[in-house]
Order: C-alpha cells, then structure tokens, then sequence
C-alpha cells in the first residue's frame, strides 16, 4: 500500500509515516525497526510472507526516523557520556518510543496489536509489553536484548573500520553497503544489490545521524528491563542468530530466559539482519504467538460467557 502520514500521535504530538499490507480484517501486526532504520528496512518480502499467512501488517517510521518527527530544539546527544553513564544528553528514552507506538495504535483505531520489533524495535515492543500490556496481544523480540550492560553487547570492531555516513547519495550507499556487510550473517548470502537498492531509498527518505544518536542514547537512559520482563504474561517467542555482531545472542538468551514462557528461536549463522532465506522462517514464528494469543483470547471469551 501507499505510505501514509498520521499527525499528533501519543502524547508527544509527533507526525508519524506508515504502511500498510493485508486484510485490516486480519489479526493486526505493527514492525517495530531498530535505531536509525527506516521502516522500508522492513524486507517487502518479510511483509508479503506475514501477509501470506493471513496477518494484517503495519511497519512505520520511529521518531527521529525517515519521514516522521525529528526531536527539535533538543540537546546534542553525547554518546560517548551516555555510555559513561551521564544521560543528560537523552531527549527522550524507549518510554517515549513505546507512547508513540501505542498512540499509533490509537490512531489506527485498533485496540491490541501483536508486536514485531527488531533490535532497539525489540527494545521498543519490549517496552510497550511492559508499560501497556494492555494493548499488547504477543511478542516477538528480534535481535535484541534486555537493556543489561552485561549482554547483548556489540562488537565494536565489525564496524570501526566503516566510519561516519558520508553526504552525498552514491557514498552514502556505498557506505551503508558496507556497515550493512560487516554485520551480516556469515551462514547466508549478502544480498549487495538488495541493499544498495533500500540504502539509496533510505537516502531519499532523509537518513539522520543525529536522529541515531539521540535513539543510541535513549536506549541507553532507558536501562535493564530484566525484572520488568520477568512480569510479563504473554505469547513471546525470541529470534536471534548464533553469529550476531551488533547484538551477541547472549541479549537474545537473557530476554528469553526474562520473559516466563518465551520460546527462544536460535537461527545458526545469521548476523545481524534479514536475509531472504529467514523470512519465511520469521513469518512462521510470528505467526505461531499470534495462534497462540488468538486460542488464549478465545478461551477467555468463552469462560467470561460462562
């Protein structure tokens, strides 16, 4: 479908780009995507086999992101601080983040929704679980962690030789090209084409560093959720690949073993992203909580008629 732009959404009042795939009939799914992606890098194809198995799909800009809001008048965020623990520089934290989603989700019109998030959007779904479990009908975390400084760390050095974005089109592709190679999955095929392809789109759509920046630093104000997991009471399945980079699998292990009842999903040589060959592999798990959530609400249902 054509991308979409809603305005005053949650309580920060932000404008927020969307799309949407599939039946609005169908059990409603929202992507949630990691720190400086854009909703397009949700794969077409990922959507398509979510859509395939009858599930309606919304996937959208975060704040700071594409063609949503951008933070204005705000700090300059201090990464390196905020990684020494001064957070002074956040102008919003993954609070703020899950708000925006779930006023999304009133805009929407839709009462609860079953969540996708990858990387700091597993964050994000984690988060909205936590603070709105209300509106929340499943979980599904990928290739992300639960806030402890102890795992999930990156590896650093899978990008230090990639440096900063650089300013015009061609040597932003080139440059993301090559971040989006460093951290790819050693067990499955880089897809160069696809990602020059999506990286020259991210471009058009507006690539923002700084956005990036205040997103690294609000995940890092934002702090361990593990004890907050640990209260969850939902359908949850976990995806994380054995040979992850920018997330270690350790970050998928510990939201797993947080949350009661999660099945963890390890997928052997998968890096950090999507490769084609995963997709229908996700959409098959995503599809299993939702089945899951679906039979609990019925069972619900019947014993509230009772």
């Amino acid at each position: 479908m054509a991308e979409e732009m809603v305005r005053d959404v949650g309580p920060a009042g932000i404008t927020v780009a969307f799309e949407r795939f599939g039946d609005p009939a169908d059990p409603p799914v929202l992507l949630l995507m990691g720190g400086g992606a854009q909703m397009i890098n949700w794969p077409e194809g990922f959507c398509a086999e979510l859509v395939a198995r009858g599930l309606h799909v919304v996937r959208f800009d975060n704040r700071d992101t594409g063609r949503s809001s951008r933070v204005e008048n705000g700090p300059e965020p201090d990464l390196r601080a905020a990684m020494a623990g001064d957070f002074s520089s956040a102008s919003y934290t993954l609070s703020d983040m899950a708000a925006d989603t779930v006023g999304l989700v009133d805009r929407l019109g839709l009462e609860r929704v079953h969540l996708v998030g990858a990387s700091m959007g597993g964050m994000i779904a984690q988060t909205v679980a936590v603070e709105f479990p209300q509106r929340v009908l499943s979980l599904t975390s990928i290739m992300s962690t639960t806030g402890d400084p102890a795992v999930g760390q990156a590896d650093l050095r899978a990008l230090g030789a990639v440096g900063a974005p650089p300013g015009t089109r061609a040597e932003f592709v080139r440059w993301q090209v090559a971040a989006l190679r460093a951290v790819s999955s050693p067990g499955f095929a880089f897809d160069e084409a696809g990602a020059a392809e999506r990286a020259g789109r991210v471009f058009d759509r507006g690539f923002d560093l700084t956005g990036m920046l205040r997103q690294s630093v609000a995940v890092l104000a934002s702090g361990d959720r593990t004890e907050k997991l640990r209260g969850l009471q939902l359908p949850t399945v976990v995806i994380h690949g054995t040979e992850d980079r920018m997330c270690d699998v350790s970050g998928g292990r510990a939201t797993a073993a947080a949350i009661p009842g999660a099945e963890l999903v390890l997928v052997d040589g998968l890096g950090h992203g999507f490769p084609r060959e995963v997709w229908p592999v996700f959409a098959d798990h995503v599809l299993g909580v939702v089945r899951i959530a679906q039979r609990q609400g019925t069972v619900a249902q019947r014993q509230g008629a009772q």
